[in-house]
């Protein structure tokens, strides 16, 4: 054997031996460690090393704050995780912090409590810890909100770079705080390239004021600084916390191949540049208000995306286009230029909004864009297209409408027949040559589904708060019987009284869950009460009266009295109250005996009453009119009156009030309709002198009323282009409408002296 062989063995050898060396570290390192209780977890948090892998043992943790810091590498990550995926609860005020490199979290449940801190996630413990390359996975915040309604936290925030967010579902929140931000609030987290990938982010309510963002990249502070985040086939349903579904601030950004399901808002380039929408779903199916793509700024691309069903009006509609403000502040609107909207399909959907928001201070319409090869179909509004300024720096090519519609300009546009048909994939879409002309590219189908988003072992689906849907639970006339059947019941029952039966109530009945209180057919039960409050709706509970008589009579004689009233302390979930073929009388022992009170920090999804009388009430019957701070909050979102009388009232019928300049809320939303006011509005106590008081509600329909010996109608009419319509109206021996300006419309209104 010559010396080049023994010096060939020699490396050989030496590089088995090293390589036996390596992958025994990697081994050594390599460790599981199970913690049972937050004391083994914090001595496992203490001495964490590259390849550990902590497990979490099954079961609920309570009040846990898990700071994990490490430096793992791209061979030997750092894991923390749950024993079983799904099976590890995170309760009461627990959160999570990470930082360091190459960590990864995974498969923890947080629910039952909120976090004590300003997030439940966050990828940093300090502002000069932050977290690179690292991921959150297979986890799931639900229903983790502040039990302080306007109290402020997002539950995930993300800092530093390389980071991915995936495979979570986000579902619930109900408290003021945005849902996910990416944070750009230092160098090391600018230029970030964070991903944010196939997670579900499921049921966030109106939270009736400005904050209920679900998605926010950026702050207006940062919004010239490149985040270079992606979001991509994420599943958002029935996100309806504001205007703002998502609310791009930062430069940079792609939003690729998500879906909006039935949701109430925008994808809003609010701020920042060079952002790319595409490949994006906006399902509505015609439900209130949901919206598609809001374009504000420069240099915003906006290709082959779907909306169809979608009913938002202005900065809610299916396609909006800003204007801007010259030379605008920082927080405010820059002007739109170099937009390209390009290879869209707009089906069913009603409003298509261009130079949206023009006014004295946002002038600067949109210049140099382009708005090319987009489908344009809808058999549901035949003025689809509303332009508020100059669009003259638009230029239109190549668009495709159906006959009969509107267009902005002459040119640009080609009418063709009304014809679509549903694809193998369960959506509406022209004809296959169409779709080849515009250039869209790709099968017209879902770019993902819900089960292919969040994790698998979490059922995703939308919570609703739904009346009728229990068993129904016959009560006997009698004292407190009534109050010891809802003690008994569950969501969703039905409480039937008897007919003619007589109700008493020695204490009030707080309603905790959705229940419904109806007579049975025949004669109209009478419900009576000797507290001042007959029904209290606390947290989490709904209300529906159905065909009784509500009575006065028995109260105690003190002022203020009320039938229903909300919890006094602030109520996160938002609750339904309905009255049906209900008479309601005697509320006169003292003075302002209320039908509804309500209080701050509260909210209703909807208020109605229909087919019903109201006779003889000291009071207001509906004061939704607490939130007063000039904020854009409001406390309830729709009010419905219909076919009802009214006779008697000494305060309002409906006071409803939304305060400030805000436009990230687009309610109250209110209708009457049918109804007959006498005597409404005359008491000395009442300090609207109205019978009906509205300030600034964004959407009002009155139309076939009648008054007589009663206060007027008074309207407030704020911000946001709201739309005031009082139509076939007769005011007798009564002052028909007070308003600040007269920007409502009328018609067919009769005044009798």
């Amino acid at each position: 054997m010559n010396n080049i062989e023994m010096k060939q063995i020699t490396l050989t050898s030496t590089l088995i031996l090293l390589t036996l060396l390596f992958v025994h570290a990697n081994i050594a390192t390599a460790k599981d460690i199970l913690v049972n209780n937050k004391e083994e977890l914090s001595k496992a948090l203490k001495e964490v090393q590259p390849g550990h892998v902590i497990l979490l043992k099954n079961g609920t943790w309570t009040d846990v704050e898990i700071k994990l810091k490490g430096k793992g590498t791209e061979e030997n990550k750092i894991v923390l995780k749950a024993e079983t995926p799904g099976k590890v609860f995170l309760e009461g005020q627990s959160y999570l912090r990470i930082s360091g490199s190459y960590i990864v979290v995974s498969d923890l449940v947080f629910r039952n409590g909120f976090t004590p801190t300003s997030s439940v996630i966050s990828f940093r413990t300090s502002s000069k810890e932050l977290a690179y390359n690292c991921r959150v996975t297979n986890c799931v915040v639900e229903d983790y909100s502040n039990t302080e309604r306007y109290d402020s936290d997002k539950w995930v925030e993300v800092f530093g770079k390389n980071n991915s967010f995936d495979h979570n579902a986000l579902v619930g929140k109900r408290n003021k705080g945005v849902t996910l931000a990416v944070r750009l609030n230092s160098e090391e987290s600018l230029e970030n390239n964070h991903v944010i990938a196939y997670n579900y982010f499921g049921g966030r309510q109106n939270l009736g004021s400005n904050g209920g963002e679900t998605l926010r990249i950026g702050t207006s502070h940062y919004s010239r600084s490149n985040s270079n985040t992606t979001v991509k086939n994420n599943y958002f349903e029935a996100c309806d916390g504001e205007l703002e579904i998502v609310s791009n601030k930062s430069c940079g950004n792609t939003y690729q191949n998500n879906v909006f399901d039935e949701c109430k808002g925008t994808l809003t380039l609010r701020h920042g540049e060079r952002t790319l929408v595409e490949g994006n779903y906006f399902i509505g199916n015609r439900k209130h208000n949901t919206g598609g793509i809001r374009v504000i700024n420069e240099h915003q691309t906006v290709k082959n995306n779907y909306l169809s069903g979608l009913t938002g009006y202005r900065f809610r509609g299916a396609l909006v286009v800003m204007n801007g403000i010259y030379n605008s502040p920082i927080n405010r609107y820059n002007q739109v230029i170099g937009a390209k909207i390009t290879n869209n399909l707009l089906i069913d959907s009603d409003h298509v909004q261009l130079c949206a928001g023009s006014d004295k201070e946002r002038s600067a319409t949109p210049i140099e864009s382009v708005m090319k090869n987009n489908l344009f179909f809808t058999a549901t509004n035949n003025n689809l297209f509303t332009v508020y300024d100059n669009i003259e720096g638009i230029d239109f090519e190549n668009n495709y409408v159906n006959k009969g519609e509107n267009t902005p300009v002459e040119e640009g546009f080609t009418f063709v027949d009304y014809q679509l048909e549903e694809n193998e994939f369960g959506l509406r879409v022209p004809k296959k040559k169409l779709l080849k002309k515009i250039g869209f590219e790709g099968d017209v189908k879902l770019p993902v589904t819900k089960e292919e988003v969040g994790p698998s072992y979490y059922k995703k689906e939308v919570k609703e708060l739904a009346f009728n849907t229990g068993k129904v639970i016959k009560v006997a006339a009698g004292d407190d019987t009534l109050i010891d059947a809802a003690k008994k019941s569950n969501a969703g029952d039905i409480l039937e009284l008897e007919n003619g039966g007589v109700y008493s109530l020695s204490k009030i009945l707080f309603v905790n869950h959705p229940i419904t209180i109806r007579g049975a057919e025949g004669e109209k039960p009478v419900v009576r009460s000797e507290k001042a409050v007959f029904f209290k709706i606390e947290n989490g509970g709904a209300l529906k009266l159905n065909h009784l008589v509500i009575d006065g009579a028995d109260s105690p004689d003190q002022s203020g009295n009320c039938v229903v009233s909300t919890s006094k302390y602030s109520m996160n979930e938002n609750y339904k109250f309905i009255t049906l073929d209900c008479d309601v009388k005697q509320l006169n022992i003292n003075h302002t005996f209320s039908f509804l009170k309500i209080y701050a920090s509260t909210m209703a999804d909807s208020v109605v009453i229909e087919n019903s009388t109201f006779t003889d009430v000291t009071g207001s019957i509906l004061s939704l009119d607490k939130e007063i701070e000039d904020l854009g909050m409001y406390n309830a979102e729709y009010v419905i009156i219909k076919n009802s009388k009214f006779t008697k009232i000494g305060d309002t019928i409906a006071d409803v009030y939304r305060g400030g300049t805000d436009e990230s809320t687009f309610g109250p939303n209110v209708a009457i309709t049918k109804c007959d006011f006498t005597d409404v509005g005359n008491s000395k106590r009442n300090k609207d002198n109205s019978s009906l008081a509205f300030h600034g509600v964004q959407n009002l329909q009155v139309a076939d009323c009648n008054w007589k010996d009663s206060a007027p109608v008074q309207l407030f009419l704020t911000n946001g282009e709201p739309i005031s319509n009082l139509n076939n109206c007769v005011f007798d021996n009564t002052e028909q409408i007070i308003s600040n300006n007269n920007s409502y419309t009328t018609k067919n209104i009769q005044v009798i002296n």
